[in-house]
């Protein structure tokens, strides 16, 4: 059987620098750190006081006021995200045959919000359980794409991937397969998540897994850096249409890249802590490279994991001298975590959207806030520090992993006009 070619039409983002897939491309493409202090609780006796929120969003501004208290903030970041993208692709909604259009979306952790309000809600209580009637619909992790689907009559496959932080780049790759076998022509895909809660920075904070750079919040994500000490938590949504080439090609789309291969696989390792060799890194960037027929030679630009935790940067780059080699040192690297903070569920999409966008612009934003080489890290790897680069891409990988040992890899073609 011939495998169908799968394209992306369409690109949607709601992130900490930028609530547009334009706005997210001027601040990826300056350098802007989206960390700040957190203004959503009282943060005062937390171990970290900061994280990357979203700026100027106003749910009311895309829903009425009863349909807002009825979405989680994951939600409510998965529906206007994915509106961009449907838009962006310019899918036409009244001919286009919806049972042959699925939505395949990525949450790690889904409606923390919802669950953590009712929960304390009813422990201040008198013990009656007085839950709302939407505290079960708002929490669970795949009302994102059940809404999507709602709410333009998508009738195809339609379900939530959940591998913690590589949730999304899942999807992606369900996404890709799905139409590759021919089963869909398009499929809306990504992920949303929205932890910047008391219950998301207490739990993160009790596994020592954030930064605590209280005193320079905007320097906090410095991924590659020798002072590196955790990640910082970010929120939003990122959303891609995937579609048969064919179909695409058949309407007149925009097409941005072509999506050639996926890979996936397992640490084995332990529940939340990298393998220190990266072993499953290594071998999930092989089984991409194998999935899409192409060569390590072939890739232009890396998109990395990059968290800005001791453990997971270096071991992740340990990973890429084993499988590229001495090509390593021709390929722009970069971590776009050091701008945006770690969407968890939804990080595997932002970031691919920035490796399209790098690819389209011929622009490689940087790893911003790096100042003191770590000895651990190869010094040949351009890590395409604190300044974006100019360079043609014409194939782009991006990187994602999640606790439990989830690894995932989605790897993009640009296609010449």
């Amino acid at each position: 059987m011939e495998l169908k070619r799968v394209v992306v039409t369409g690109l949607g983002a709601l992130t900490p620098i930028g609530n547009t897939i334009q706005e997210y491309w001027e601040g990826l493409s300056t350098g802007k750190s989206g960390c700040a202090p957190i203004t959503y609780f009282d943060a005062e006796k937390f171990k970290t006081k900061f994280a990357c929120e979203l700026k100027n969003f106003n749910a009311l501004d895309f829903f009425d006021r009863k349909e807002a208290r009825k979405l989680d903030r994951f939600a409510q970041y998965a529906l206007v995200a994915s509106d961009e993208a449907i838009n962006d692709a310019g899918l036409d909604l009244d001919t286009i045959d919806k049972f042959r259009v699925g939505v395949i979306w990525g949450a790690g952790i889904g409606g923390l919000e919802t669950f953590q309000n009712e929960v304390i809600n009813f422990a201040n209580g008198d013990g009656t359980p007085r839950f709302n009637p939407f505290f079960i619909p708002k929490m669970i992790a795949d009302i994102a794409p059940g809404n999507i689907s709602i709410k333009h009559g998508f009738m195809g496959p339609n379900y939530t991937t959940v591998s913690a932080c590589a949730s999304s780049a899942n999807a992606m790759i369900d996404a890709l397969n799905y139409i590759r076998l021919g089963h869909c022509d398009v499929i809306v895909t990504g992920g949303s998540e929205a932890a910047v809660t008391q219950a998301g920075m207490g739990g993160f904070n009790a596994m020592h897994a954030l930064s605590t750079r209280n005193d320079d919040p905007q320097g906090a994500s410095r991924p590659f850096d020798a002072t590196r000490d955790g990640f910082v938590l970010g929120e939003g949504a990122g959303a891609l249409i995937l579609e048969e080439y064919e179909h695409a090609k058949a309407r007149g789309a925009t097409i941005y890249a072509e999506v050639v291969g996926g890979g996936m696989s397992s640490d084995a390792y332990h529940m939340t802590a990298p393998h220190p060799d990266g072993i499953g890194v290594e071998r999930v960037m092989l089984n991409c490279l194998r999935d899409a027929g192409m060569k390590a030679e072939d890739v232009d630009h890396i998109n990395t994991h990059g968290t800005s935790t001791p453990l997971g940067d270096v071991a992740e780059l340990k990973a890429i001298t084993k499988v590229f080699g001495a090509h390593a040192k021709n390929i722009n690297i970069n971590s776009t975590k050091s701008m945006t903070g770690h969407l968890l569920g939804a990080a595997g999409a932002i970031e691919s959207i920035a490796s399209i966008l790098a690819m389209k612009h011929s622009l490689v934003p940087p790893t911003i806030n790096h100042s003191v080489v770590d000895e651990n890290i190869d010094p040949s790897f351009n890590l395409t520090l604190n300044k974006a680069q100019e360079k043609e891409i014409k194939v782009a990988m991006s990187n994602t992993f999640g606790f439990g040992g989830h690894n995932a890899c989605v790897l993009f073609r640009k296609i010449e006009a």
